[in-house]
């Protein structure tokens, strides 16, 4: 089984500790969010866990190695990363943006390979943008431009899928279908971490939170709570529901 570890990682940059001696663990199989005020640290961490920042002290471990002795290859061929905020400059088609997720796999140029072509299909359907395939990406609007990268990350079906504010910019029903394709492939085995800013949709689908403030983790729990959204965010809200139609509301201090 996938074991992703932080150990006492902490993170400083110019004189700034954006990470405090965090220390967790995830296993495949589960969704996990990441939940925090704007400053918290969640980008910071999910680069960490990618491989992508080394900790100014503490270790990521991938399973029984340490993350930073796998090399760029090892690592790709075991875990995508999507990050905030992605772009692209070359007008390449749909198609061909969801393929680099294939890389190194793929040739340098031509045509893509034909035994690739289930893959990127599937890719594309379960990120609604099977008519987009032949449009160039750089026409996309910007919540198809977050579906096709999200399409991206998950073309290979890699082993864990760490994506930074995937749904950001998504229209209410293909944010929705996005957190579940996310907890679907989690259920298939996949380990998913995620940051998100919807506290609806975060209670409604990851399997387990991780709360950030101040680069220091003060919940991990798997159900999502008034108080710990107060503690973290300095707001009332208020859960309604149950399962999947659980919902944050957010009070203004004379509606507590």
């Amino acid at each position: 089984m996938t074991v992703l570890a932080a150990e006492h990682v902490t993170v400083s940059r110019g004189g700034t500790t954006i990470l405090k001696d965090v220390s967790l663990q995830a296993v495949a199989g589960e969704f996990v969010a990441v939940l925090g005020p704007n400053g918290a640290g969640k980008s910071t961490l999910l680069k960490v866990l990618a491989g992508l920042m080394k900790p100014s002290s503490g270790q990521v471990m991938l399973g029984a190695k340490l993350l930073s002795a796998l090399s760029k290859r090892q690592l790709a061929a075991q875990r995508a990363y999507l990050p905030q905020n992605p772009h692209l400059e070359w007008p390449i088609s749909v198609e061909r943006l969801v393929a680099l997720g294939l890389t190194p796999r793929l040739p340098a140029t031509g045509r893509l390979p034909e035994r690739f072509a289930p893959a990127i299909s599937r890719a594309l359907e379960q990120c609604d943008l099977a008519d987009k395939r032949e449009q160039p990406a750089t026409t996309l609007s910007g919540g198809e431009f977050a579906r096709a990268m999200l399409a991206r990350a998950i073309v290979s079906e890699p082993g864990i899928l760490i994506v930074d504010e995937p749904i950001t910019g998504l229209d209410p029903l293909h944010a929705m279908q996005s957190m579940q394709l996310m907890s679907d492939i989690a259920r298939g085995g996949t380990l998913v971490i995620a940051s998100l800013h919807d506290l609806t949709l975060a209670a409604r689908y990851p399997g387990r939170v991780i709360v950030l403030v101040e680069g220091t983790p003060i919940g991990d729990t798997n159900s999502l709570t008034e108080a710990l959204v107060h503690r973290a965010f300095g707001v009332t809200a208020q859960l309604t529901g149950q399962g999947n139609s659980r919902s944050f509301t957010l009070l203004s201090p004379d509606e507590k």
